[in-house]
């Protein structure tokens, strides 16, 4: 009997271990991801449906103009007014918000001045959640519950209606928030489920053309056009500000779809966005798809941990990386050009929103371990607005250029790609001469960059002149491996000259990159920790180091490693004052070091170039275990379109691109049990620590492919190969650990 007992009792726990095992292998990746992080604080997210890189974000609105309500969504509100088609991921600049969408019934009776006067409900959090490709908000003022999700072009809404004689929706042309301004707008009733119009607007981009294509599962029994708030009697109506109100009856609990899909170019196009990816009204279906393109995308990376917090913050941080750049091309390839002409795209799908100054850093190089045939496409539409514009894109998006910060940063994401063998198929002649071009612009201070080897000051807003010398500079470097692979070598001498630029700006009273004027000398009035117009949303503490290069050579000009050394810690304990003035952007303060904005990025990391790799380790772990959160308010800063997530990504699997186009990735410490980075052709690439523990932060030992890694660097080539990353890890400094000058990063 003891022994029939035993057997049984060994029975049940097998069963229970199987069950927690298939509980583990089936959890769904997204369940991990919190779209909500970052709606609070400085975060600038948007909590909304939408698909990975997709056309369409469809998410909820407020209302209410602000800064904290960039992204139309600012979690301490209270209130919805509706749902637009097209929002910004974690910017500074508010535009988009195209194509509103508010459900009503007799209950839709309240108003305010700040919303323009537009009916809205209130809403609970409790009532309230997201996940990938999915977002349910209870409209409790109304009892409607508004469901959305999303294909790569159309917006997908569910509506669950009590019973009424009046529910119905509002399209609303004319509302508009922030920088957004509708230009022209146009509203026509094709039957009566079918309407089609378009929204042109001008704000951040100057020309923005969204055409949509509005399909309703329930016919509509009445409806009202209104022009500037003006009722008119006709089935179409066209000017700044146009709305249609249509309405039915229905009973409790009726479900009623809204399909609304969106183009560039063309209400063909628009249409075309249902008819080939939502021909149907199966909302769970959409819902389930949505969610299943998810979790494939998610799947790339797979890790072990068990702490749950850093697994949400993790997987939250990769789908944040993955909602920028944004499709623009129709289905058939139509868009609307940088010359406001229409363009077809030919063999690749059209991108834009291409937030670069950002992006450039971390986003770029993630993308081409994760995504190198979408790499790709981001380099053909980059190649595409250099065809139409005579430049490749600063800031771009809906088809404009917005000249937003500085630097001609698609050159590092072109020569990134290029070296990485992910343009081989590409004109490399077209390449170098769409990288050449805004280095031999005139406009952005580049002119006298040109002539004096620095960007002089000026007093003209923005003028941000040392950090533009400095990005300029190193975008040179990008442009020069390139000629040089081109055996182009008139332009790899003339631009490897100019990648020394950054030099002119060195101050050795200061020690800093100090503003100099045309005349060639130093401003006198110098405070290294003001926040000036001589820097672009920084000051001279963060900008020091902006020499991803040729850091060796910023160790030499400052003094030597010991000097540099020295620097680099104050960098991370001398904090602001209570009576410093700081501006918005500075936020995730660790001394002067700001994680919130994109400059400071890369500077934890530079221990590793003159043997203090243990440094590294320490002020990595920090950011990561500070800065973020799976949590409403748990970006430090603005998002910036994957930019702020990229960084978590990449540190937490143990390294970083300091320098963003030579395939370098030098090693911080690794968060992570294990992690597993699923390739191309099924190789992968292993990542596995032992002895991890909240306290063992500082790396014994590292191994790659059983042999003794004797440098603090991997190269993309390493990774793309498969193989295996073996971390040993301890609570102790190993300060002996790559501190000979063979085993630190190359410095060109």
């Amino acid at each position: 009997m003891k022994t029939t007992n035993t057997i049984l009792i060994l029975v049940v726990a097998l069963f229970y271990v199987s069950c927690s095992n298939n509980k583990v292998q089936n959890e769904r990746l997204t369940s991990l991801v919190n779209p909500f992080m970052g709606t609070d604080g400085p975060g600038n997210t948007y909590p909304g449906a939408t698909v990975s890189f997709g056309m369409v974000q469809l998410s909820p609105d407020h209302g209410i103009p602000g800064w904290d309500r960039i992204a139309g969504y600012f979690y301490p509100d209270t209130i919805i007014t509706g749902f637009s088609h097209m929002h910004l991921t974690g910017t500074g600049a508010g535009d988009l918000y195209d194509i509103l969408v508010s459900p009503i019934n007799s209950k839709a009776t309240k108003t305010l001045k700040e919303n323009g006067y537009r009916p809205y409900s209130t809403f609970s959090h409790d009532n309230e959640q997201a996940e990938p490709g999915y977002y349910q908000v209870f409209l409790q003022d109304y009892g409607i519950n508004a469901e959305l999700t999303a294909t790569k072009r159309t917006g997908i809404h569910q509506y669950t209606f009590p019973e009424d004689d009046n529910s119905g929706f509002i399209i609303d042309l004319g509302y508009s928030l922030n920088w957004d301004a509708p230009t022209d707008t146009y509203l026509k009733v094709i039957d009566d489920t079918t309407i089609e119009g378009y929204r042109f607007s001008k704000g951040w981009a100057k020309d923005q053309r969204v055409f949509f294509t509005a399909k309703f599962s329930k016919p509509f029994t009445s409806f009202e056009l209104y022009n500037n708030n003006e009722k008119e009697n006709t089935r179409n109506t066209k000017g700044k500000n146009t709305k249609i109100i249509v309405q039915f009856a229905t009973s409790n609990q009726e479900k009623v779809i809204v399909k609304v899909g969106v183009s560039s170019a063309s209400n063909i196009g628009s249409t075309k966005s249902i008819t080939v990816e939502a021909a149907h009204n199966d909302f769970d279906r959409y819902r389930q798809e949505a969610s299943n393109t998810w979790e494939e995308e998610l799947s790339k990376i797979s890790i072990t941990s068990n702490n749950e917090t850093h697994k949400k913050t993790f997987y939250t941080t990769l789908y944040q990386s993955m909602l920028a750049p944004t499709l623009f091309s129709d289905t058939d390839g139509h868009y609307k050009g940088a010359d406001g002409k229409y363009h077809h795209a030919e063999g690749y799908d059209k991108y834009d929103t291409f937030s670069l100054w950002d992006t450039f850093r971390a986003a770029h190089p993630l993308y081409t371990i994760m995504h190198p045939e979408r790499v790709k496409d981001f380099v053909s539409s980059m190649l595409s607005h250099y065809e139409q514009t005579g430049l490749t894109p600063v800031w771009s998006m809906q088809g404009n250029e917005t000249d937003m910060m500085i630097g001609y940063h698609a050159i590092p994401v072109i020569v990134d790609a290029y070296f990485k063998g992910l343009l081989n198929e590409f004109d490399s002649d077209l390449l170098f001469e769409a990288c050449k071009s805004n280095a031999m612009d005139d406009a952005h201070g580049i002119k006298e960059y040109r002539e004096l080897g620095y960007v002089p000051v000026s007093y003209d807003h923005e003028n941000w002149s040392v950090s533009k010398t400095l990005e300029y500079a190193y975008d040179d470097w990008c442009i020069a491996q390139l000629a040089k692979d081109l055996n182009k070598t008139d332009d790899y001498n003339y631009f490897l000259e100019r990648a020394n630029n950054w030099k002119s700006h060195y101050d050795n009273e200061s020690s800093f990159m100090r503003p100099k004027k045309a005349d060639g000398k130093f401003i006198s009035d110098f405070i290294a920790k003001d926040y000036t117009d001589h820097f672009c949303e920084s000051n001279a503490w963060h900008y020091f180091w902006f020499v991803p290069h040729n850091i060796q050579g910023l160790i030499d000009i400052t003094g030597g490693s010991n000097r540099f050394e020295e620097k680099l810690d104050s960098m991370f304990t001398y904090y602001p004052k209570d009576d410093d003035k700081l501006p918005i952007f500075s936020t995730g303060m660790i001394g002067q070091y700001a994680h919130g904005n994109e400059p400071s990025h890369h500077v934890a990391y530079l221990y590793n170039y003159f043997g203090k790799a243990w440094k590294t380790q320490e002020r990595v772990r920090e950011i990561l275990e500070t800065q973020y959160a799976p949590v409403p308010d748990g970006h430090c800063g603005n998002e910036d379109c994957g930019q702020m997530s990229s960084w978590y990504t990449l540190s937490s699997l143990g390294f970083y691109p300091v320098n963003p186009a030579d395939g370098i990735y030098v090693i911080g410490t690794p968060l992570w049990d294990s992690a597993s980075i699923n390739l191309p052709n099924n190789k992968s690439f292993e990542i596995t620590c032992s002895n991890t523990s909240d306290k063992n932060i500082y790396i014994q030992s590292v191994k790659l492919n059983g042999q003794e890694l004797k440098r603090c660097f991997i190269t993309h080539q390493e990774i793309i190969n498969g193989g295996q990353l073996e971390f040993e890890m301890t609570n102790k400094p190993n300060k002996q650990l790559w501190n000979s000058k063979e085993a630190f990063p190359p410095s060109y």
